[in-house]
């Protein structure tokens, strides 16, 4: 096949409604030119990462309303906007899967265009790591605070299966597939350059590596186990078989 022609073609000429409502011209331009690229993965390597900065902007702006009705108290609003942001951060983990596609040797020629840079320099990344902790402020104010209660109230002794529950759950949930996209990011590390290369410098791995232990939100899950050996101390740590032996 003729590639100049289906080059051409793939970028468009930018005077249609839909070209110029989403601005393709600068879209389809965002990469290196066809003829720049250092391998022919390299192009999927940049559209995977420019495509998880869009879906980053897009969970943060959705964080941003979610924070201004929790503060309102608006659950069903809440739930609803916490579903987007959970289906965004399954899609960023989904299309990481993209990227296995490389070989180790085609991911070591890219990583020779990136200079020094790695995801830990994500302007999308970094600002979701700062507003989870407002986002709780939110939440115990509203839900907590307002209605004298505690986190033991809305999980276990006053469990009503109510607003602060479903709230504090889309909250849990979005820590926990936040932190599964991490995990999914170390082992893509694993399978493409190794975790132990010394031109890593340990830097931004360990910096990964730490940030797959945090909770946004322990208290949600510190919880769970407070639950669970209430219960013990209750029921027995070890108990009798079901089936009698």
């Amino acid at each position: 096949m003729d590639r100049e022609y289906f080059y051409k073609l793939m970028s468009g000429d930018g005077t249609l409604d839909y070209e110029v409502y989403l601005n393709t011209p600068q879209i389809l331009s965002a990469q290196k030119p066809f003829d720049e690229f250092c391998n022919h993965d390299e192009l999927q390597f940049q559209i995977v990462h420019q495509v998880e900065e869009l879906w980053m902007k897009l969970a943060a702006w959705t964080l941003l309303d979610i924070d201004e009705y929790m503060a309102g108290r608006n659950a069903h609003r809440v739930v609803t906007l916490f579903r987007r942001v959970h289906m965004i951060l399954e899609l960023m983990t989904e299309q990481l899967r993209l990227l296995e596609t490389m070989s180790p040797k085609e991911y070591q020629e890219i990583r020779l265009q990136l200079g020094n840079g790695s995801g830990q320099e994500s302007p999308g990344f970094r600002t979701l790591l700062k507003m989870p902790k407002l986002l709780w402020e939110t939440y115990r104010k509203a839900y907590l605070e307002h209605e004298g209660r505690s986190i033991a109230d809305v999980y276990d002794q006053g469990y009503a299966h109510d607003d602060a529950y479903v709230v504090a759950e889309a909250l849990a949930e979005f820590d926990e597939l936040f932190q599964k996209f991490r995990f999914h990011h170390i082992q893509l590390i694993h399978r493409s350059i190794g975790m132990e290369a010394k031109s890593l410098k340990g830097r931004s791995v360990d910096l990964l590596k730490d940030g797959v232990k945090t909770r946004f939100f322990p208290e949600l899950w510190k919880i769970r186990s407070e639950m669970t050996d209430r219960w013990g101390a209750a029921h027995g740590y070890r108990r009798d078989s079901i089936t009698g032996h």
